[in-house]
Parts: C-alpha cells; structure tokens; sequence
C-alpha cells in the first residue's frame, strides 16, 4: 500500500487549527474566571467598606469558591466571621488553612495566629491557650504572649500570669514590675499569714512605687496585733508614693491611735495635706483630732480651699440649723447628692465604684482608678 504525503499535507493546518481553537477557548474560559474571582472580591470589600458585613461575607465565599487558592481570602473571610461573632465558622476557615500542605511558613503561623484570636473571642480559653503556645519563636511571640497574659489574668493563674510578664519584661516590651506585684498581692489574699507576709515583701521590692503592697501588708500586721508595725510600712508608703495619701490616710490614722503615735501621724497627713487638699486626707485629721473639741473645724477648712459638697454635707450633719425640724430631709437630700461624687471612676473605661480597686472590674486594667474620688477630679 502506498502512503499518500497529501493527506499529511491537509491535515498538518487541519491540526494547527483546532489546536489554536483549543487555546483561544482555554484562554477565553482563564480570562472570564479571572475577570469574576477580582470582581468578588471587590464587591466583597466594597460591601466591607459600607459596613454590609453579610453581604460582604456572601462576595468573599464567592470569591473562595472561584479561587479556592487564594489564602488572603480566607484570611478576610475568617477574620470577618469572626468579627460578626460566628466564631466557628471563623475557625473552621482558619484550620482550613492549616491543613493545607501548599501553605508557606508566613501563611501558616498567621493562619494559627488567626485560629488562637478565634478561641479567645469565643472564650475557649484553654484551646486558645494551646493555639497561642505554639506561636513562641515567631514573628507571633509578642501578641501570642499579651494575650496568654490576658487569659491568665481572666482565669486568676497568678503564678502562670507572672511568668509570662516577667518573660516580656526580658523581651523588652514593657515594664511589668507594677503588675508582677500585683500578681504576688493576690496570690498573698490566699495563703497563711507568715506566706502572705514574705510574699507582700517581696512586691514591695519588685515594686516600690506601687503602694498597695505596703498598704495590705500594714493590713495584716493590724490584724497580727503588729500596730507599731503597722503604722511604720504606712509611713513608708507615704513617703515612697505620697499619690497614694488618699489610700493611705485612713489605716494610717487607725494605726497611729493603736499604737500611740497620734503625733507622728497628725505630722505626716497635714504635710500631704497642706500640699494637696483631699477628702480623705481630711477624715484622718478629723479622726485623729476626735476628742479634742476641732475636728470639725477641718470641715471649714476643706471649704475655704475647695468647694466640697462632701464636706458640706459632713459640716452641716453636726449643725443645729434655725428650722431643726427639717435638718433631716435637708440631710437625706444632701446624702443622696454626694453619693455619685464620692465614688472612684476608672480612668480606662468609665466604670464607677463606691470603693476603689487595683483592677478595674469593667476593663480589667490595672492602677486605673485614681486615688481620688470622682469630685476631686
């Protein structure tokens, strides 16, 4: 049988042919698929931008579908589930991503970065723990150790929460003596006497600007019978941190007429006052000079250099007034109104107490509620 090169000859640009058809379609089908895997995720972040968080969310899982491996869009799309509160949904895009083989070393550990948020927000602590830990030695380590801070804190692990601060301390990213001794103030409210003792010691020399250190140890040695004590981890807190006076007046006063030295503290609390009139600093000087025939005379006092409705109200309780009758409508008014000005306002949120704390119980900062009350400020 002879081979006939004609039929070579036709079907040589018969097959050049359909295979440039084949590519023009290829590329045709690659074009329109690139052109509609951008445009939803444009729209997902025009929506985004809009604040239509469901819709935005409906343009990104188009957007994942068309492009399944694009992990900037499930990054967008987790952190968006997230933000809207869909906390698993947000962790199932994340270890997604993590258990894809392909996904490069940066990819990865912002992926468990992502994961770790998801359980802390869900308040999955003891996952969000695990997920966090392993994101020591990498570019992660700072934020990873911020937030197991904020999870021991949350769950009072103080000796877990002290060795996280002490290990960003090391790290350079702050100071945290304030809050190390903290930390050994409220392992001290859990344990026997002669721990707490050594324990408060030892926040006072990690610390020594932070008063409540000295102010709960003079609190268990008034308790001990310790009244001389007392009254000298007192003084030397007011020395250190004469801020803290407001704080320190009171137990200081009492400690003083525990242990006779009347004298020394009158001294110590008419200094701090004479520099910075305060209401507490004030009920001391009262307290101390009881029995004398004066204390309300500091009332008076008070008035001459601040226009105080607490120490009006305290004046006026002592006062015969000309309609006596009324004296205790005027004075149940006058209490009602001096309620709200003579709690502590945190400085970091707002929230309100009539007695002041180490931590904010709203935002959980520390050292935010000022030693003055709220109509001194």
């Amino acid at each position: 049988m002879e081979f006939d090169l004609s039929w070579i000859l036709l079907g040589l640009p018969l097959a050049f042919g359909l295979g440039w058809m084949a590519s023009r379609l290829d590329w045709r089908q690659l074009r329109i698929e690139n052109r509609h895997a951008p445009k939803a995720y444009f729209r997902g972040l025009n929506f985004l931008l809009n604040e239509q968080q469901d819709k935005a969310i409906d343009a990104f899982i188009e957007a994942v579908q068309n492009d399944p491996d694009t992990s900037e869009l499930h990054f967008a799309l987790g952190n968006l589930f997230r933000r809207r509160g869909e906390y698993e949904r947000a962790v199932r895009v994340h270890e997604h991503l993590l258990a894809r083989a392909d996904l490069g070393v940066p990819d990865r550990q912002r992926a468990q970065h992502a994961l770790a948020m998801d359980f802390l927000k869900a308040g999955l602590l003891d996952r969000a723990e695990s997920a966090l830990r392993k994101l020591y030695d990498t570019p992660f380590e700072s934020e990873a150790a911020i937030a197991l801070l904020a999870i021991y804190e949350r769950s009072r692990d103080w000796s877990q929460a002290a060795a996280i601060a002490s290990h960003l301390e090391a790290s350079g990213q702050g100071q945290f003596g304030a809050r190390r001794a903290h930390y050994l103030c409220e392992q001290a409210a859990k344990v026997p006497a002669d721990q707490a003792t050594a324990l408060l010691q030892q926040a006072s020399r990690i610390a020594c600007q932070t008063p409540r250190p000295g102010i709960e140890l003079a609190a268990l040695q008034m308790q001990a019978g310790l009244a001389d004590d007392a009254f000298q981890a007192l003084a030397a807190t007011a020395q250190t941190v004469p801020g803290a006076m407001p704080l320190i007046a009171k137990p200081l006063a009492a400690a003083a007429i525990a242990c006779h030295r009347q004298n020394e503290a009158r001294q110590i609390l008419s200094e701090n006052y004479a520099q910075t009139a305060t209401l507490d600093v004030m009920d001391a000087l009262v307290t101390l000079d009881e029995g004398k025939g004066t204390p309300r005379n500091w009332y008076l006092r008070h008035l001459e250099r601040e226009p105080s409705l607490i120490a009006a109200a305290q004046w006026i309780a002592g006062e015969k007034l000309e309609h006596e009758q009324f004296h205790p409508q005027v004075q149940r008014a006058l209490d009602h109104a001096v309620k709200p000005l003579s709690r502590y306002r945190c400085a970091a949120c707002g929230f309100e107490a009539r007695q002041h704390f180490w931590q904010c119980p709203g935002c959980q900062s520390w050292d935010s509620y000022p030693s003055r009350r709220v109509e001194e400020l």
